[in-house]
Parts: structure tokens; C-alpha cells; sequence
């Protein structure tokens, strides 16, 4: 953080070179307190008076702790069987929908198939419309000239008998 520090424009440099030296200086005397507590040279009746009222409060703290991990425990055991129930519908309605997917695709190729059929189906009305056209246009043919050809022979026998008997 020095090197930092002393890298950084002229302005700024000094005011964290004095907040570092702060923190330096606050770092030494917390470490120097730690040593001092760590090494005993506390007074034996202070120490003895903080373990007492320590203990009171330990197992008053250690019921009410107790309870607390009781109802958490519980809450959790909950959770997870709820968990475990989600977890259940959830694959129930999976494997439903995967039937119910099963279901549409084969329904879907049974309509493909139907599809296909009424196509070939609908070609074979067209070509049996124009076949029946032709056979009306050929049979309303054929009927004027037979009745052309009735009529032909129907003057031709006219004319026949009327020149025999005419002679």
C-alpha cells in the first residue's frame, strides 16, 4: 500500500501516506493489547467476575440456543418434505407431459396420414370430374348425331316414298 501510495499524484500521495500511518499506528496498539490479554497479567478476582457472569449467561443462552435449534431442525425437516413433495409432483407431472407429447406426435402422424389420403383423395374427385365431363360432352354428342342420322333416314324414306309413289 506504501508503494502504492507514494506512486499517486502530490496531492493525493500525502493524504494517504497520513491515513496509512493512522492505520499503521492503529494496528501496532491493537496488536500490543492482544499480547497483553493473551499473556495473563490480567487481575485473577476481573477474570474470575467475567467467567461467572459468563456462565450465567452461557446456559441461559444455551437453553434459549437449545430451543432455537430445536425449531430450526424442525423447520428444515419441513422444508425438505416439502421439498421431497415438489420434487414428487414435479416428475408426476413430467412424466405426464411426456405421455401427453406421446399422445399429440401420434396424433399428429395419424392427421399427416389423413392429410395425404384426402389429397390423393381430392386427385382422384378432379380426375373423375373431368372424366365424367368428357363423358357427358360425348354422349350429348353422340345423341345429336343419332338423331341427325334418324333424321337423315327418316327424309331419305320420305323422299323414297314419295318418288315411287309419284311414278
Amino acid at each position: 500500500m506504501d508503494l502504492e501510495a507514494r506512486s499517486l499524484q502530490p496531492n493525493v500521495k500525502a493524504m494517504l501516506l497520513a491515513k496509512l500511518r493512522e492505520y499503521k499506528s492503529d494496528l501496532n496498539n491493537l496488536k500490543s493489547e492482544v499480547k497483553r490479554i493473551a499473556s495473563g497479567n490480567l487481575n485473577p478476582a476481573a477474570r474470575d467476575q467475567l467467567l461467572e457472569s459468563g456462565m450465567a449467561d452461557t446456559l441461559t443462552a444455551s437453553v434459549d440456543q437449545r430451543s432455537r435449534l430445536m425449531m430450526t431442525t424442525e423447520r428444515v425437516n419441513q422444508s425438505s418434505e416439502r421439498i421431497k413433495d415438489s420434487r414428487r409432483t414435479m416428475l408426476e407431472t413430467e412424466e405426464l407431459g411426456v405421455s401427453i407429447l406421446q399422445d399429440l406426435h401420434s396424433q399428429r402422424q395419424s392427421l399427416l396420414h389423413a392429410n395425404k389420403t384426402l389429397h390423393g383423395v381430392d386427385d382422384n374427385v378432379g380426375k373423375s370430374k373431368r372424366i365424367l365431363t368428357a363423358m357427358s360432352r360425348r354422349m350429348s354428342r353422340n345423341k345429336w348425331i343419332v338423331g341427325i342420322i334418324i333424321a337423315v333416314l327418316i327424309i331419305a324414306i320420305v323422299l323414297i316414298l314419295y318418288f315411287k309413289l309419284v311414278k
